[in-house]
């Protein structure tokens, strides 16, 4: 049985990206409302060694961007990782979901066999199939971040659940 790689990644990233700009919004609103520095949730992390909120939503936005685009052959779109507040992660999150909005199926269909190739000419150098590098690494990479951006903001006091977790599907 064959898998379309369109349906496995752009579905499963908007949904996703959707629900994190969701949470975002929660947060914004949660930190309005208790009168909280908005900052303190945007440099808010899980453990001293981890990224903040701000980095893992950036991440995130990266692996949704950077999967599909390499599995449909297109240059990845470079942004400046300068996102401080709200409104800047929103603007991150939403030129992603523009980005992968504009690549179709025709582009990503049939990538499985595609070799893709991770940190090119590095002792890290690593060669996968396209399908493995979605299943098997990108979609694990993206959902890693938006889970601990929501793990974040949760631990923080957010109001948020598994339904705002999961968004629309």
């Amino acid at each position: 049985m064959t898998i379309s790689m369109y349906s496995a990644s752009i579905p499963v990233f908007k949904q996703m990206l959707n629900a994190l700009n969701d949470v975002l919004a929660k947060a914004e609103a949660h930190a309005t409302e208790k009168k909280i520095d908005p900052n303190a949730l945007l440099q808010a992390r899980l453990f001293p060694d981890m990224f903040q909120l701000t980095r893992q939503v950036q991440i995130a936005a990266d692996f949704a961007k950077s999967v599909p685009a390499r599995l449909a052959g297109v240059e990845v779109p470079a942004y400046e990782d300068n996102e401080q507040t709200f409104a800047d992660l929103h603007a991150r999150i939403n030129k992603t979901l523009a980005f992968i909005d504009g690549l179709s199926a025709a582009q990503i269909d049939g990538s499985e066999a595609l070799e893709i190739v991770l940190r090119p000419g590095t002792p890290k150098e690593k060669k996968l199939s396209g399908q493995t590098y979605l299943l098997g690494y990108g979609l694990p990479q993206f959902f890693f971040h938006v889970t601990t951006a929501y793990d974040i903001l949760r631990h923080n006091g957010v109001e948020v659940g598994k339904r705002d977790f999961m968004g629309a599907y």
